[in-house]
């Protein structure tokens, strides 16, 4: 279950949510690998618990989740619909992929540190611009992406 807690966009909207952790459950999950490729002989079928919450959330203090509006992102799979898991306790380093806010306004972007100080917000799609922050623009960088989650069907 997802509280919405936000919405707010930068050339789109991103809604905001918080994990609830009060009503997670584990799954089961088949400890057997699927084929990709040629399918593989019968296994036995090993069955254990799957807690998505342990598996996706590493801080759960500081994590949040927000779904994704737009395709600037496209080129690193992240798709408009797609839910980001964005942990807010990572420190932002170069090339990480980031929720971003720019002037009171959200984006996700990669990250662009240069040696000269400044800092750029690639998109992962040419035909998108590049946003170079002037200096009274306000950066402010929300948390990190840690997961992309999608829906197939």
């Amino acid at each position: 279950m997802l509280r919405n807690v936000y919405r707010a966009g930068y050339g789109g909207a991103l809604d905001f949510f918080y994990p609830e952790t009060a009503t997670h459950r584990p799954i089961p999950f088949f400890l057997c690998c699927v084929q990709a490729g040629f399918p593989s002989p019968a296994e036995d079928y090993l069955e254990a618990q799957l807690d998505l919450h342990q598996l996706l959330i590493k801080n759960p203090s500081s994590t949040f989740f927000v779904r994704v509006i737009g395709n600037s992102m496209r080129g690193a799979e992240i798709d408009e619909g797609d839910i980001l898991v964005v942990d807010r306790k990572i420190k932002p380093c170069d090339g990480m992929i980031a929720v971003c806010c720019v002037n009171g306004s959200y984006t996700v972007k990669r990250l662009n540190l240069r040696k000269d100080g400044t800092v750029h917000l690639l998109p992962e799609n040419p035909s998108m611009p590049v946003i170079q922050l002037q200096d009274l623009e306000e950066l402010r960088v929300f948390g990190v992406v840690t997961t992309i989650i999608k829906r197939l069907l």
